[in-house]
């Protein structure tokens, strides 16, 4: 279904009807012009005094409703993304001068979801997923090394995924796009879900 259009020069790099499928565009260009981590995302939750608390991740999938990441459900931002169940993240890659920002729900993807990913990372990152205690205090240096190799020698050749770490989908109520204009004069369209949650609204932004 097409989304409603509340502007009539939505061209170039923000035409289409599938915001998920701009957003695969964009990334798929920047990762030929990004020198490190093209899907670097700054993700953004709440703690329980309403303060807010930014850090970057690394997106691993665009699906058809949701962005995809994934780390340890004992951390900070797990906690927080528990708590509230809600979270934001912006997008930005200063080759192409654009931008995308998200805020939606979020929640757990399924264990076989997270097995899946979990298994295509390296051993060496596999075996870090086990001897990292995400977010607590950390004596020095040399401890986590030597829980490191405590965990090697465990776990042996192919780690399974521990069960604190997994993936989070964010389903996004809003998205928007932006993109760098001359004088400071940038283009920005933002799609927000309608009251029944099903169609998208566009509309053009004032730089």
């Amino acid at each position: 279904m097409k989304p409603v259009e509340l502007s009539s020069d939505r061209v170039g790099v923000f035409a289409g009807d599938d915001p998920f499928v701009i957003s695969k565009a964009w990334l798929e260009e920047a990762r030929s012009t990004e020198i490190n981590d093209p899907n670097a995302i700054a993700l953004s939750t709440v703690d329980q005094d309403g303060f807010p608390n930014a850090r970057i991740v690394l997106l691993k999938d665009i699906e058809d409703d949701g962005f995809v990441f994934f780390t340890n459900y004992t951390s900070t931002k797990a906690s927080e993304i528990l708590e509230s169940g809600k979270a934001a993240f912006v997008m930005h890659w200063k080759s192409l001068r654009r931008q995308i920002r998200v805020r939606g729900a979020i929640s757990k993807v399924t264990d076989a979801d997270s097995d899946v990913y979990f298994s295509s990372r390296s051993v060496f990152s596999r075996v870090g997923a086990w001897a990292s205690d995400q977010s607590s205090p950390l004596e020095n240096r040399a401890a986590l090394e030597q829980q490191v190799k405590k965990m090697t020698a465990d776990l042996g050749d192919d780690p399974r995924r521990p069960p604190h770490w997994g993936g989070f989908r964010i389903a996004p109520i809003e998205i928007e796009f932006w993109c760098d204009g001359p004088d400071r004069l940038h283009d920005r369209f933002t799609w927000r879900r309608d009251a029944d949650q099903f169609n998208w609204v566009v509309t053009r932004l004032n730089p």
